[in-house]
């Protein structure tokens, strides 16, 4: 299972919150984050979200974006399915689509996105997806107060004009609205208690305990 959404939305606190709820439940947990779900990841994931946002031409940012991929699939979310254990990531490659695409608008389709995905990742895909919706500018607030209290230097993103991420939204919620299936979209605004409710809540109505 997979957790999305902009910057802002809570997805850190609530993928933690959501993995206590499961292991109540008698699972096997494993989390990871994209970028950076490992040691090599790390550094890649430090290229990326912090300095300029400029750095990078978008050719260069997804090649990095799908390296790190690769490495966590192979080193991290396939043995642990192969175990049978439970694997939550925060991120994944609807990530990718909605910044790269939807949000910097550099690119005219998805063509290399969808090619990059077929060779890196195959015919996988996450067995839930919680988008976590939130208004970007409240979204934007939430991280700026972090990065105060914590020192956070990962702002690459954050430092994006507004428009950029009012597109990532409405990318984010286009690609929810293609596969309803998958897709649980969750009200983000509120407290973290009512966020997590939210999710459980979806979470059994999609049929799991």
């Amino acid at each position: 299972m997979t957790f999305e959404g902009g910057e802002g939305c809570g997805k850190s606190v609530q993928i933690s919150r959501f993995a206590e709820y499961l292991r109540t439940r008698g699972c096997d947990v494993v989390m990871t984050r994209e970028p950076g779900g490992t040691p090599v990841g790390k550094e890649i994931r430090r290229l990326l979200v912090e300095g300029d946002k400029d750095k990078f031409d978008e050719i260069t940012e997804i090649l990095l974006f799908y390296a790190d991929r690769r490495i966590d699939l192979t080193q991290v979310v396939f043995p642990a399915l192969a175990a049978g254990k439970c694997v939550l990531s925060d991120r994944f490659n609807d990530s990718t689509v909605a910044y790269q695409f939807y949000g910097s608008g550099k690119f005219a389709d998805t063509g290399i996105m969808d090619r990059l995905y077929k060779i890196v990742v195959g015919d996988f895909k996450p067995d839930l997806t919680f988008l976590l919706d939130i208004d970007p500018r409240t979204g934007l607030q939430r991280s700026f107060q972090k990065a105060q209290t914590m020192a956070n230097k990962e702002l690459r993103f954050e430092n994006v004009d507004i428009a950029f991420h009012e597109r990532l939204r409405r990318g984010y919620l286009e690609l929810a609205a293609a596969e309803p299936e998958r897709f649980a979209v969750i009200d983000a605004a509120g407290t973290i208690d009512e966020v997590a409710a939210r999710i459980i809540a979806a979470f059994q109505a999609r049929g799991f305990f």
